[in-house]
């Protein structure tokens, strides 16, 4: 356990100084090849959940603190074990001891064996009012920055506490079935003679009981299912292509989207992504289904100049950078990275890229606008922007009865988005 504290220790800390939390357990289980299976599943978890609860882990942690600590790694210890004792099966005395041997091991931590103990002991003592007193406390009851939650709790006053929720609950694993190889019914019963229990969604959606790896999903390296969010799953649908269309899928990283339009109609697409790296997880995901694409392009798609060959598409969809706020609950990170200033450069680049793929959309064309964020400052002001400064764009219907005003709330059946279907008149 000593191990998987210092190792959480130092993603913990990583990521508060700006890192992302993908980014730092890839580099984690790239230098730390001793590590096992149960190391990395424990550290996984931890990593997780401290940033899932940060907020009502750093109020306690505060309460119990005299003084602020300035050695931050052992502050962060603290919060690694405060969420061992509260959310973990494992035993308390077993935690305490091995926290307080992971603070020697921590240049910081020499002499703080005493305080680690401490605090450890008195949180144990006392749990059910210290939990009490951190929900006193917006950011100690809903673990999200203030200005998040002071938001949220105005674009949604009657929503807004399960939007909170939901973000800090661990996501649902969604399977989309490829319906060119099986449909929906046949897949069931391929789940259940493996024994894996699921349970539909709308369209090709499956919701497993319980997440698996990709290894164990029958027919997965044979193309026939895909792990999508079943909210996600709307966007290509909702685009309306047809066999024979021109179509641009941009911001297509890491092509979740684009293989399900591709699965749903014989079309020319354009996979379009300005990183490399991510543009090449696209065309990964193309071969595991053996689909094609007309041609995948690595650039910004509201810089017109460097990529576009000047033909115009009959569909494009435009699902642009955001906030991400409406899936913290696979990317808890998000929470403490984010600053309310970002959302102002987030939908000045969405604007620019709206701009810019409307010019070469057809008459009669439609582009679908997409986001994974929660708030108006991407989504709605950003369409009646749009619409006021385009007097041939038509905003369309969509069917989805879960859509309120274009935005899928967030559940635990999935994640949140926003969709916005617009026709060139």
């Amino acid at each position: 356990m000593i191990k998987t504290q210092l190792v959480a220790v130092s993603v913990i800390s990583k990521v508060m100084g700006g890192a992302s939390l993908t980014a730092v357990l890839q580099d984690v289980w790239r230098t730390e090849a001793k590590l096992s299976p149960q190391q990395k599943g424990a550290i996984q978890d931890i990593s997780y959940g401290v940033l899932r609860f940060y907020g009502q882990l750093e109020t306690i942690a505060n309460f119990l603190l005299k003084k602020p600590l300035n050695q931050r790694c052992v502050h962060y210890l603290l919060l690694v074990s405060l969420y061992q004792l509260q959310y973990t099966k494992a035993q308390p005395h077993t935690i305490v001891d091995q926290s307080v041997s992971a603070s020697r091991a921590l240049t910081e931590g020499r002499g703080m064996q005493g305080l680690v103990n401490a605090v450890l002991r008195n949180f144990i003592r006392q749990r059910e009012y210290w939990l009490v007193k951190a929900a006193e406390q917006d950011i100690g009851r809903y673990s999200y920055p203030q200005w998040w939650i002071d938001k949220v709790r105005l674009q949604y006053s009657r929503h807004f506490e399960s939007i909170l929720e939901t973000g800090n609950r661990r996501p649902p694993m969604t399977l989309r079935v490829n319906q060119r190889k099986m449909n929906v019914d046949d897949y069931c019963r391929l789940l259940a003679e493996n024994g894996l229990e699921a349970e539909r969604l709308w369209q090709d959606a499956l919701r497993l009981a319980q997440p698996v790896g990709v290894a164990d999903l029958p027919g997965f390296h044979a193309g026939l299912v895909t792990v999508q969010d079943a909210g996600a799953q709307l966007a290509a649908p909702f685009l309306d292509v047809r066999d024979g269309m021109r179509v641009l899928d941009a911001c297509a990283a890491p092509g979740g989207k684009s293989t399900h339009l591709l699965e749903l109609a014989d079309i020319s697409l354009t996979s379009l992504d300005n990183d490399p790296v991510r543009l090449a997880q696209v065309a990964q995901n193309l071969q595991r289904l053996n689909l094609t694409a007309e041609s995948l392009v690595c650039a910004d798609a509201s810089q017109l100049g460097l990529w576009w060959d000047g033909q115009l598409y009959d569909r494009i969809l435009a699902d642009v950078p955001c906030s991400a706020s409406g899936v913290v609950c696979r990317h808890p990170d998000i929470k403490w990275l984010r600053r309310e200033t970002d959302l102002v450069k987030f939908a000045t680049h969405q604007q620019a890229i709206l701009n810019a793929l409307w010019k070469i959309l057809n008459k009669n064309g439609k582009l679908l606008y997409v986001t994974c964020s929660i708030f108006a400052e991407e989504n709605t002001v950003q369409i009646e922007k749009f619409l006021e400064n385009h007097s041939d764009a038509c905003p369309l219907p969509l069917s989805e009865a879960a859509l309120i005003n274009g935005q899928l709330l967030p559940t635990n059946q999935h994640d949140g988005f926003f969709y916005t279907l617009l026709q060139k008149n």
